[in-house]
């Protein structure tokens, strides 16, 4: 099933996420048998196990990987009010590829909203395909950080 784009009325492709002319996140009708984000955490041992989105997201937001360096559906929930995002190995969200700066990105809570902050990385952060210096998030919104694409997903 092809999608019309809500802002500029494109015809997308189907199982498209993002209109392929202008990036607006193309909406689909309730109860639509889209997909629904495969998500997995990593163990004590390394192991993968898969999870539920629900249950990631029971005590919060989290962001999801769907593309890039080959962890596509690692899930991170968010623990507090903020999470770093960047090449630095303690970061709370780690992402080892050259194009992600060492401090990278910051999610944060301002009121009852959550935002993705750019921390002066050298290529930019990205929100549904604009290149943001902070963002108001909503659900489902795609976060690119160098390689990595990742979805927001709110509780």
């Amino acid at each position: 099933m092809s999608l019309s784009c809500p802002e500029c009325g494109f015809i997308s492709t189907e199982g498209a996420n993002y209109c392929q002319r202008c990036g607006a996140l193309l909406v689909r009708a309730e109860g639509s048998n889209d997909a629904v984000t495969a998500t997995y955490r990593i163990d004590e041992t390394g192991e993968l196990v898969p999870v539920e989105i629900t249950e990631v997201t029971a005590h919060g937001p989290a962001l999801v990987i769907r593309a890039g360096g080959g962890r596509v559906g690692e899930s991170f929930p968010v623990e507090g009010e903020r999470m770093t995002i960047g090449r630095r190995p303690d970061s709370d969200v780690f992402l080892d590829d050259i194009t992600v700066s060492r401090d990278h990105a910051l999610l944060v809570k301002r009121g009852e909203d959550w935002y993705m902050d750019d921390c002066g990385s050298l290529n930019g952060t990205y929100v549904n395909r604009s290149r943001i210096e902070s963002r108001r998030l909503e659900e489902g919104d795609e976060v690119q950080i160098g390689k990595y694409k990742l979805t927001f997903h709110a509780r």
